[in-house]
């Protein structure tokens, strides 16, 4: 551009020479002007040539600078393509780089996960644990990894571990220490506690021994409102005290014990049971003092049957009547009452001897059978009773239920506990009383049996050898 610029510069100047001469010759010589013109010819001539050679070296060296860069282009080319190749292999090990990450962020994910879990778990079982009482802090070490916005790292998982271990030692083991419990008065205080495993826990204190519950929720031990029998107390004191080496422990880890504030005594039901139990209870009584009666009664009977029949026979066969007449004498028994007939009425024929001993069994038949009826009666009586009291009952408790509804099931344990004891109850009476009468009725069908067979014997030796002077 510059070579261009000179040419065109120097056409203007020699355009305008002549007019600059044509000027100077009318001012000047024209010789003179053509000297002048001369000289500024060949210094034009000096300075193109100059300027040629400039443009000639320039052009030279922006040939060498153009033939530099265009390597330098090539060699930039490669480069580039050099670094394209890098960057896509970059790339390419990033995506992979970026697989591999998200692989071990979700492995990761899944290790935290099942630390939490874990933690979750463990953090349950330490609070149901009665051992957290003896040392209610480790639940605070479970409060970093449970930390939803904090990773566990490798110090939480070893606290996890070691409260696991820590844990299982001492559900493994015994321990006998002194520490503070809530006594059966709602008291704090402080005495002997056994530690059996995770299964019991026992007390000693002034001269009591009882069983220990746990409660989740206070963190602490509590006294069973109740105390064991005594034999279980005197084994509690003296496994502490080293007496023994035998213990009682609840292997249902508290739910046995519990029953023992539970267990009710028979005077606990019958005061549920309502107002229906006093006439249940009042019939077992009279049938138990009827049942004795009539027991005792049926069996001196039976024995004299047998005793004393067979001795009148005996008699009678050897024709001593009067032997017989002093053996019954005139005592009230329903044995001498039959027999005494039968004597009265030996000289009579065969049909009305017969007949005479057969109503004078039936005549003492009423006395045998007496009171029977009426434990009969009482027998069917008591299990209505029962149902009395169970209809009664579920009267109460459905009123409950219109009162306040079915939010609170112990409001309703009045009106089913009655209905239940009363049925119980009337049951228990009404089984017995049905047993007893039966065997009463067997034992009257004995001994009436008993009387016929003798009376029939008796008939048999009054005729066998004709008729009795």
């Amino acid at each position: 551009m510059k070579f261009f610029s000179y040419l065109i510069s120097r056409l203007i100047i020699f355009i305008m020479v002549p007019a600059v001469l044509a000027g100077v010759a009318q001012a000047r010589d024209l010789r003179q002007a053509a000297v002048e013109a001369r000289k500024q010819l060949e210094e034009s001539q000096k300075k193109d040539h100059i300027v040629r050679s400039q443009i000639q070296a320039d052009k030279s060296r922006m040939s060498q600078e153009l033939s530099r860069l265009k390597a330098r282009v090539v060699a930039l080319e490669a480069e580039v393509n050099g670094k394209i190749r890098q960057v896509d292999a970059l790339a390419q090990e990033n995506a992979e780089l970026d697989a591999k990450t998200a692989v071990r962020q979700t492995r990761l994910n899944e290790l935290s996960g099942a630390v939490r879990v874990a933690a979750g778990n463990l953090n349950a079982l330490l609070a149901e644990s009665a051992y957290t009482a003896r040392e209610p802090e480790r639940l605070n070490r479970l409060s970093p990894v449970l930390d939803s916005g904090r990773f566990p790292g490798l110090d939480d998982m070893a606290a996890l571990a070691d409260l696991f271990l820590e844990e299982m030692r001492l559900t493994g083991g015994i321990d006998i220490r002194i520490m503070p419990f809530i006594s059966d008065a709602g008291e704090t205080v402080e005495g002997k506690v056994l530690s059996l495993g995770g299964f019991t826990w026992a007390y000693e204190k002034d001269g009591k021994a009882g069983f220990l519950e746990y409660s989740q929720d206070t963190k602490k031990l509590y006294a069973l409102s109740a105390l064991p029998a005594r034999g279980i107390q005197k084994n509690l004191s003296g496994y502490l005290n080293g007496n023994t080496d035998d213990v009682y422990i609840d292997i249902s880890r508290g739910g046995a014990l519990k029953q023992i504030t539970h267990q009710q005594t028979l005077k606990d039901q019958i005061e549920k049971g309502g107002v229906l139990v006093w006439p249940i209870l009042a019939l077992g009584v009279f049938a138990i003092v009827i049942g004795i009666e009539r027991t005792m009664f049926l069996g001196r009977v039976h024995a004299k049957t047998d005793k004393v029949m067979g001795r009148v026979n005996d008699l009678a066969a050897q024709g001593a009547w009067d032997d017989c007449q002093k053996i019954v004498g005139k005592k009230k028994v329903p044995v001498y009452n039959v027999l005494r007939a039968g004597l009265n009425a030996r000289k009579e024929n065969r049909e009305t001897l017969e007949s005479v001993l057969q109503e004078s069994i039936l005549k003492e038949l009423p006395r045998l059978e007496r009171f029977l009826p009426m434990l009969n009666i009482m027998g069917a009586i008591s299990p209505l009773l029962g149902l009395l009291g169970t209809v009664t009952g579920m009267i109460s408790t459905f009123h409950v239920i219109t009162l306040y509804g079915t939010g609170d099931p112990r409001m309703m344990s009045g009106g089913i506990s009655t209905a239940l004891v009363t049925t119980m109850l009337g049951l228990a009476v009404a089984i017995p009383i049905m047993l007893l009468y039966t065997f009463l009725c067997r034992r009257v069908s004995h001994v009436i049996g008993d009387m016929e067979e003798k009376a029939v014997a008796l008939t048999n030796i009054v005729f066998r050898g004709g008729r009795p002077a």
